[in-house]
């Protein structure tokens, strides 16, 4: 149930205090639920960048529709998929899947194999929309992670994807800004902390066949 009560806590904070800054520890533990976030075949097939720079916050928000909140929260977490896969994704998995879990290599090399005929065939836009679907996944784990140590967080998709790309130097990589997270406190000025949470009743939302 403290879960439930950190999901009616949180909402998309519209405005931050910009003097409040999210401790090191506590950005930390949001790095260590990211990391915990499921992934398909558990690639991990993306990258977040961790913005507190504030030169840089401020390039971002011009290029986010003046939003506040990329220039004002305590950190701006730019989440970048994937958009291209080479054998080295895959054995840096097979690699880490040896060391973590005490295996040899040849004991998960095939498995290796199969993900290299799987994986490395499908076109770039088939690759893009599957590991941006994984990136959503990640982004959750953040939002819920922030709501239960009380951080504020506001899930961004309104940004210049490739502009972002050029300020934050991915052109000359496999990874493109997919969505955003902007994560602070929330400023007492903001009026929409106070509004309930709309949403749809139970039987306009589910159906049980």
């Amino acid at each position: 149930m403290k879960e439930l009560e950190s999901y009616k806590w949180r909402y998309a904070t519209k405005k931050f205090d910009p003097k409040r800054r999210v401790s090191n520890s506590n950005i930390d533990v949001i790095k260590k639920a990211i990391s915990l976030a499921p992934s398909s075949y558990g690639l991990q097939l993306f990258k977040v960048l961790i913005i507190e720079n504030q030169k840089i916050k401020n390039r971002l928000r011009k290029v986010s529709y003046n939003q506040s909140q990329i220039s004002d929260a305590s950190h701006i977490f730019v989440f970048c998929n994937s958009t291209k896969i080479v054998e080295k994704d895959i054995d840096i998995f097979v690699e880490n899947t040896s060391v973590i879990q005490e295996k040899k290599i040849s004991e998960i090399q095939g498995y290796g194999n199969f993900l290299k005929k799987s994986l490395l065939k499908k076109d770039h836009r088939e690759i893009t929309i599957w590991t941006t679907n994984q990136v959503y996944i990640a982004l959750s784990y953040l939002m819920t992670i922030c709501a239960s140590m009380k951080l504020d967080t506001c899930p961004i998709e309104g940004f210049e994807s490739e502009k972002y790309n050029t300020i934050l130097n991915l052109n000359q990589t496999n990874f493109s800004s997919s969505v955003v997270a902007a994560v602070g406190y929330r400023s007492e000025e903001d009026k929409s902390q106070h509004d309930k949470k709309v949403r749809k009743s139970f039987d306009q939302l589910f159906e049980t066949i």
